[in-house]
Protein backbone atom coordinates (compact mmCIF):
# COMPACT_ATOMS: atom_id res chain seq x y z
CA UNK A 1 0.00 0.00 0.00
CA UNK A 2 2.80 2.41 0.92
CA UNK A 3 4.74 1.62 -2.25
CA UNK A 4 1.61 1.98 -4.41
CA UNK A 5 0.77 5.43 -3.05
CA UNK A 6 4.37 6.60 -3.45
CA UNK A 7 4.35 5.37 -7.05
CA UNK A 8 0.95 6.74 -8.08
CA UNK A 9 0.77 10.08 -6.25
CA UNK A 10 3.52 12.65 -6.53
CA UNK A 11 4.85 14.43 -3.46
CA UNK A 12 3.85 12.21 -0.55
CA UNK A 13 4.73 12.91 3.08
CA UNK A 14 4.63 10.79 6.24
CA UNK A 15 3.06 12.51 9.25
CA UNK A 16 5.14 11.70 12.32
CA UNK A 17 4.21 12.73 15.87
CA UNK A 18 6.78 10.59 17.66
CA UNK A 19 3.99 8.37 19.01
CA UNK A 20 3.76 4.60 18.81
CA UNK A 21 1.48 4.50 15.76
CA UNK A 22 3.59 6.85 13.66
CA UNK A 23 6.74 5.02 14.81
CA UNK A 24 5.28 1.73 13.51
CA UNK A 25 4.17 3.44 10.30
CA UNK A 26 7.65 4.88 9.78
CA UNK A 27 9.18 1.43 10.36
CA UNK A 28 6.83 -0.11 7.78
CA UNK A 29 7.74 2.62 5.28
CA UNK A 30 11.43 1.93 5.81
CA UNK A 31 10.75 -1.77 5.16
CA UNK A 32 8.77 -0.92 2.02
CA UNK A 33 11.74 0.78 0.35
CA UNK A 34 14.65 -1.13 1.90
CA UNK A 35 17.56 -1.10 1.11
CA UNK A 36 16.89 2.37 -0.31
CA UNK A 37 15.89 5.37 1.74
CA UNK A 38 12.47 6.93 2.10
CA UNK A 39 11.37 8.60 -1.16
CA UNK A 40 9.35 11.19 0.78
CA UNK A 41 9.97 13.43 3.81
CA UNK A 42 8.70 13.06 7.37
CA UNK A 43 6.60 15.92 8.78
CA UNK A 44 5.71 16.77 12.37
CA UNK A 45 3.05 19.35 13.20
CA UNK A 46 4.61 20.77 16.36
CA UNK A 47 2.28 22.56 18.78
CA UNK A 48 5.20 23.81 20.84
CA UNK A 49 3.58 22.13 23.84
CA UNK A 50 4.81 18.61 23.17
CA UNK A 51 6.50 16.35 25.70
CA UNK A 52 10.28 17.07 25.65
CA UNK A 53 11.01 13.33 25.64
CA UNK A 54 9.02 12.93 22.42
CA UNK A 55 10.79 15.79 20.63
CA UNK A 56 14.19 14.34 21.62
CA UNK A 57 13.10 10.92 20.30
CA UNK A 58 11.79 12.45 17.05
CA UNK A 59 14.99 14.32 16.27
CA UNK A 60 17.26 11.41 17.15
CA UNK A 61 15.29 8.80 15.17
CA UNK A 62 14.97 10.91 12.02
CA UNK A 63 18.66 11.83 12.20
CA UNK A 64 19.72 8.19 12.60
CA UNK A 65 17.76 7.09 9.53
CA UNK A 66 18.89 10.04 7.44
CA UNK A 67 15.38 11.17 6.53
CA UNK A 68 14.33 14.72 5.74
CA UNK A 69 12.33 16.23 8.60
CA UNK A 70 9.83 19.06 8.07
CA UNK A 71 8.56 20.74 11.24
CA UNK A 72 5.30 22.65 10.73
CA UNK A 73 5.03 24.98 13.72
CA UNK A 74 1.76 26.01 15.34
CA UNK A 75 3.68 28.86 16.97
CA UNK A 76 4.49 30.20 13.49
CA UNK A 77 0.78 30.02 12.60
CA UNK A 78 0.00 32.05 15.73
CA UNK A 79 2.75 34.60 15.00
CA UNK A 80 1.54 35.00 11.39
CA UNK A 81 -2.05 35.57 12.47
CA UNK A 82 -3.34 32.39 10.85
CA UNK A 83 -4.83 31.16 14.16
CA UNK A 84 -5.67 32.69 17.52
CA UNK A 85 -4.27 31.02 20.62
CA UNK A 86 -6.66 30.04 23.37
CA UNK A 87 -6.04 31.31 26.90
CA UNK A 88 -6.95 30.10 30.38
CA UNK A 89 -6.45 26.89 32.38
CA UNK A 90 -8.19 24.72 29.77
CA UNK A 91 -6.50 26.29 26.76
CA UNK A 92 -4.99 23.94 24.19
CA UNK A 93 -3.20 24.29 20.88
CA UNK A 94 -4.47 20.92 19.71
CA UNK A 95 -7.25 22.20 17.44
CA UNK A 96 -4.93 24.84 15.92
CA UNK A 97 -2.90 22.06 14.28
CA UNK A 98 -5.45 21.72 11.46
CA UNK A 99 -4.59 25.10 9.94
CA UNK A 100 -0.85 24.50 10.36
CA UNK A 101 -1.12 21.10 8.67
CA UNK A 102 -3.18 22.37 5.73
CA UNK A 103 -0.82 25.33 5.23
CA UNK A 104 2.18 22.97 5.17
CA UNK A 105 0.49 20.59 2.69
CA UNK A 106 -0.27 23.51 0.38
CA UNK A 107 3.18 25.08 0.77
CA UNK A 108 5.01 21.88 -0.16
CA UNK A 109 2.48 20.68 -2.73
CA UNK A 110 1.86 17.29 -1.08
CA UNK A 111 -0.79 15.14 -2.78
CA UNK A 112 -0.73 12.31 -0.23
CA UNK A 113 -0.11 12.33 3.53
CA UNK A 114 0.46 9.05 5.37
CA UNK A 115 -0.95 8.93 8.91
CA UNK A 116 -0.97 6.38 11.72
CA UNK A 117 -4.65 6.72 12.70
CA UNK A 118 -6.58 3.55 13.51
CA UNK A 119 -10.32 2.90 13.34
CA UNK A 120 -10.48 1.48 16.87
CA UNK A 121 -9.30 4.76 18.39
CA UNK A 122 -12.48 6.82 18.02
CA UNK A 123 -15.86 6.78 16.24
CA UNK A 124 -14.98 9.45 13.68
CA UNK A 125 -11.80 7.60 12.73
CA UNK A 126 -13.88 4.47 12.25
CA UNK A 127 -15.60 6.31 9.37
CA UNK A 128 -12.32 6.96 7.57
CA UNK A 129 -11.38 5.06 4.44
CA UNK A 130 -7.82 3.81 4.09
CA UNK A 131 -7.50 6.38 1.28
CA UNK A 132 -9.41 9.32 2.73
CA UNK A 133 -9.92 12.24 0.37
CA UNK A 134 -9.75 15.95 1.22
CA UNK A 135 -11.19 18.62 -1.06
CA UNK A 136 -9.35 21.70 -2.31
CA UNK A 137 -10.07 23.40 1.03
CA UNK A 138 -8.48 20.46 2.88
CA UNK A 139 -11.82 19.46 4.36
CA UNK A 140 -13.20 15.96 4.94
CA UNK A 141 -16.77 14.94 4.13
CA UNK A 142 -17.56 11.53 5.71
CA UNK A 143 -20.55 11.13 3.37
CA UNK A 144 -18.50 11.52 0.19
CA UNK A 145 -15.82 8.89 0.62
CA UNK A 146 -15.13 6.30 -2.06
CA UNK A 147 -16.02 2.64 -1.51
CA UNK A 148 -13.10 0.29 -0.91
CA UNK A 149 -14.12 -3.21 -1.94
CA UNK A 150 -11.79 -6.20 -1.80
CA UNK A 151 -8.82 -3.96 -0.91
CA UNK A 152 -9.05 -2.13 -4.25
CA UNK A 153 -8.28 1.56 -3.87
CA UNK A 154 -8.84 4.53 -6.18
CA UNK A 155 -6.02 7.02 -5.73
CA UNK A 156 -7.13 9.62 -8.28
CA UNK A 157 -7.12 13.19 -6.96
CA UNK A 158 -8.17 16.37 -8.73
CA UNK A 159 -5.98 19.49 -8.81
CA UNK A 160 -5.98 21.09 -5.37
CA UNK A 161 -7.16 17.95 -3.59
CA UNK A 162 -5.06 15.56 -1.55
CA UNK A 163 -5.54 12.23 0.15
CA UNK A 164 -4.75 11.02 3.66
CA UNK A 165 -3.51 7.44 3.71
CA UNK A 166 -3.99 5.25 6.79
CA UNK A 167 -2.22 1.89 6.38
CA UNK A 168 -2.84 1.01 10.06
CA UNK A 169 -6.61 1.59 9.85
CA UNK A 170 -7.52 -1.99 10.70
CA UNK A 171 -4.87 -2.47 13.39
CA UNK A 172 -5.77 -2.36 17.08
CA UNK A 173 -3.75 -0.83 19.90
CA UNK A 174 -2.74 -4.36 20.91
CA UNK A 175 -1.61 -5.10 17.32
CA UNK A 176 0.63 -2.02 17.44
CA UNK A 177 2.24 -3.00 20.73
CA UNK A 178 2.74 -6.61 19.64
CA UNK A 179 4.44 -5.34 16.48
CA UNK A 180 6.64 -3.04 18.56
CA UNK A 181 7.62 -6.00 20.74
CA UNK A 182 8.23 -8.33 17.79
CA UNK A 183 10.37 -5.81 15.90
CA UNK A 184 12.03 -4.48 19.08
CA UNK A 185 11.25 -0.88 18.16
CA UNK A 186 12.34 1.96 20.38
CA UNK A 187 9.59 4.31 21.60
CA UNK A 188 9.64 7.49 23.70
CA UNK A 189 10.30 6.64 27.34
CA UNK A 190 6.98 8.16 28.50
CA UNK A 191 5.16 5.11 27.10
CA UNK A 192 6.61 3.12 30.02
CA UNK A 193 5.96 3.54 33.73
CA UNK A 194 7.95 6.27 35.43
CA UNK A 195 7.59 8.58 38.39
CA UNK A 196 6.18 11.95 37.40
CA UNK A 197 4.67 15.02 39.00
CA UNK A 198 1.01 15.07 37.95
CA UNK A 199 -2.31 16.61 38.94
CA UNK A 200 -5.86 15.31 38.63
CA UNK A 201 -8.47 17.00 36.41
CA UNK A 202 -11.77 15.62 35.12
CA UNK A 203 -10.80 12.11 36.17
CA UNK A 204 -7.47 12.18 34.29
CA UNK A 205 -3.85 12.58 35.38
CA UNK A 206 -2.03 15.44 33.63
CA UNK A 207 1.70 16.06 33.69
CA UNK A 208 2.69 19.23 35.50
CA UNK A 209 4.27 21.60 32.97
CA UNK A 210 4.71 25.27 32.12
CA UNK A 211 2.09 24.82 29.37
CA UNK A 212 -0.80 23.95 31.70
CA UNK A 213 -2.31 26.38 34.19
CA UNK A 214 -3.68 24.78 37.35
CA UNK A 215 -7.24 25.44 38.45
CA UNK A 216 -8.04 26.36 42.08
CA UNK A 217 -7.84 23.25 44.24
CA UNK A 218 -5.63 21.28 41.84
CA UNK A 219 -2.56 20.13 43.72
CA UNK A 220 0.46 18.40 42.10
CA UNK A 221 1.62 15.06 43.46
CA UNK A 222 4.08 12.36 42.41
CA UNK A 223 2.82 9.07 40.97
CA UNK A 224 3.96 6.16 38.82
CA UNK A 225 2.33 6.68 35.43
CA UNK A 226 2.74 6.05 31.74
CA UNK A 227 1.15 7.52 28.61
CA UNK A 228 -0.92 5.46 26.17
CA UNK A 229 -0.79 8.19 23.53
CA UNK A 230 1.34 11.29 23.01
CA UNK A 231 0.21 14.72 21.95
CA UNK A 232 -0.14 18.25 23.25
CA UNK A 233 0.63 18.25 26.99
CA UNK A 234 -2.46 20.38 27.62
CA UNK A 235 -4.91 17.66 26.55
CA UNK A 236 -3.05 14.35 26.98
CA UNK A 237 -3.53 12.43 30.21
CA UNK A 238 -1.53 9.62 31.77
CA UNK A 239 -2.67 6.37 33.38
CA UNK A 240 -1.49 4.96 36.68
CA UNK A 241 0.80 2.06 35.79
CA UNK A 242 3.80 0.05 36.85
CA UNK A 243 4.38 -1.46 33.37
CA UNK A 244 8.07 -0.75 32.78
CA UNK A 245 8.78 -3.31 30.05
CA UNK A 246 7.31 -4.10 26.64
CA UNK A 247 5.94 -7.38 27.96
CA UNK A 248 4.21 -5.64 30.85
CA UNK A 249 2.67 -3.01 28.55
CA UNK A 250 1.37 -5.67 26.12
CA UNK A 251 -0.23 -7.54 29.02
CA UNK A 252 -1.77 -4.32 30.35
CA UNK A 253 -3.21 -3.36 26.94
CA UNK A 254 -4.60 -6.87 26.42
CA UNK A 255 -6.56 -6.55 29.67
CA UNK A 256 -7.99 -3.05 29.20
CA UNK A 257 -11.43 -2.37 27.72
CA UNK A 258 -11.08 1.42 27.27
CA UNK A 259 -9.46 2.92 24.18
CA UNK A 260 -6.41 5.10 24.68
CA UNK A 261 -8.15 8.22 23.41
CA UNK A 262 -11.23 7.49 25.49
CA UNK A 263 -9.12 7.21 28.63
CA UNK A 264 -6.47 9.88 28.11
CA UNK A 265 -7.45 12.56 25.55
CA UNK A 266 -9.38 15.57 26.83
CA UNK A 267 -9.78 17.02 23.32
CA UNK A 268 -12.21 14.20 22.47
CA UNK A 269 -14.44 15.02 25.46
CA UNK A 270 -15.46 18.51 24.34
CA UNK A 271 -18.56 17.10 22.63
CA UNK A 272 -19.92 13.83 21.27
CA UNK A 273 -18.66 14.74 17.80
CA UNK A 274 -15.46 16.57 18.82
CA UNK A 275 -13.10 14.47 16.68
CA UNK A 276 -15.41 14.45 13.67
CA UNK A 277 -15.79 18.24 13.82
CA UNK A 278 -12.01 18.68 13.87
CA UNK A 279 -11.52 16.20 11.03
CA UNK A 280 -14.01 18.04 8.83
CA UNK A 281 -11.80 21.12 9.26
CA UNK A 282 -8.68 19.24 8.15
CA UNK A 283 -7.42 17.56 11.37
CA UNK A 284 -5.41 14.32 11.18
Amino acid sequence: MIREVAAELERAVLLFSGGKDSAVLLHLARKAFHPGGLPFPVMHVDTGHNFPEVIEYRDRLVDEMGARLIVASVQDSIDNGRVIEETGPRASRNRLQSVTLLDAIEKHGFRAAFGGARRDEERARAKERILSFRDDFGQWDPKRQRPELWNIYNGFVKPGEHVRVFPLSNWTELDVWQYVAEEKLELPCIYFAHEREVFRRDGMLYAVSAHVELLPGEEPFTKWVRFRTVGDMSCTGAVASEAMSLEDVVAEIAATRITERGETRADDRISEAAMEDRKKEGYF
